[in-house]
């Protein structure tokens, strides 16, 4: 099976909530790319594929989760000198404020 012919790191995320934030902290400009499973499988397969993110020139980054999914994050050095070092948080989605009725 062919994989994409640059270095990456790959986190697999899980299942995670909509309004999550994923902070990445890296120590060097790459791309940062945030994908569902069915994209990240795209991904890997050198298909077509969409994805939230792209050149990360300073960190950390944030980025907040549209939906509940199944979540992988791709830190890679297509179009960079080097791999980056990485690490991710995810900061959970903040609660829903209870609405108030005017009186």
């Amino acid at each position: 099976m062919a994989k994409p012919n640059f270095r990456f790191t790959h986190y697999d995320l899980k299942e995670l909530r909509a309004g999550t934030t994923i902070e990445v902290t890296l120590n060097g400009v790459n791309n940062v790319r945030l994908m569902n499973a069915v994209n990240y499988q795209r991904f890997t397969e050198l298909l077509d594929f969409k994805y939230m993110g792209g050149v990360a020139k300073k960190s950390p980054i944030r980025m907040t989760l549209p939906e509940s999914a199944h979540w992988h994050l791709i830190v890679d050095m297509e179009g960079h000198a080097a791999l980056a070092e990485s690490s991710v948080k995810m900061l959970p989605a903040a609660p829903q404020q209870a609405q108030r009725k005017a009186s």
